[in-house]
């Protein structure tokens, strides 16, 4: 059975990555989104600057069945509704199903293929700013990724690994994996180190020293 998430036209459909495969079959959006996640997120990649997949986390939930993926028919008219859908998004979050121990690989990604334009991706910006304190103060990580993300990589910063065929929204635990992005966003290191305390702090540590060498 599939969960359900109040969205722009009545009820969006959360779905694991089997179901995914089905839907894709006859929803082109969904077929791009289960296309990138499978074969960019969680393979590796030449110009990544280090071993293993560009996002290990996402790799790691799909073997638990722990990813949930959702399509959205929001543009850049509906900003309160892709707001609302991805606050309710964060609930959604802590309702999938998983073994004790498991939380933190908890994912939902959603993708926006009718805010691929100018203005659709600056509302999906001004969404995600809105989440970040929500998101920091329960040590959970929103990211956005879309076709002209400019973000440089933590190990390559000639490597743009925050690119998406269509615009995408992605919610899940922070991890102690974390620490480079924690070392690199002011706001984020305060809430990495409450929650993971010295072993985060290590973990900053040795980034730090990583990139002095």
């Amino acid at each position: 059975m599939l969960d359900k998430i109040p969205g722009p036209t009545g009820s969006l459909p959360l779905v694991t990555i089997a179901e995914a495969r089905t839907v894709a079959a006859s929803d082109g959006a969904m077929s791009t989104l289960l296309g990138w996640v499978e074969s960019y997120l969680m393979r590796d990649h030449p110009d990544l600057g280090r071993t293993g997949a560009v996002c290990p986390f996402t790799r790691q939930a799909a073997k638990i069945d722990t990813v949930r993926l959702a399509i959205s028919s929001a543009d850049a008219a509906n900003e309160e509704e892709a707001f609302a859908l991805i606050r309710r998004a964060f609930s959604e979050l802590e309702k999938i199903p998983c073994k004790a121990g498991m939380k933190h690989f908890r994912t939902v990604i959603v993708g926006f293929p009718n805010c691929s334009d100018d203005e659709g991706v600056a509302m999906l910006q001004r969404v995600q700013a809105r989440h970040k304190f929500y998101s920091l103060s329960r040590f959970r990580m929103i990211g956005f990724m879309h076709a002209g993300n400019e973000a440089p990589g933590l190990w390559n910063p000639a490597f743009r690994p925050l690119r998406a065929p269509l615009p995408v929204l992605a919610i899940r635990h922070l991890v102690e994996q974390d620490a480079p992005f924690a070392a690199r966003h002011p706001l984020l290191l305060a809430p990495f180190l409450i929650k993971f305390r010295f072993d985060g702090a290590k973990r900053i540590l040795a980034y730090w020293r990583a990139q002095k060498t």
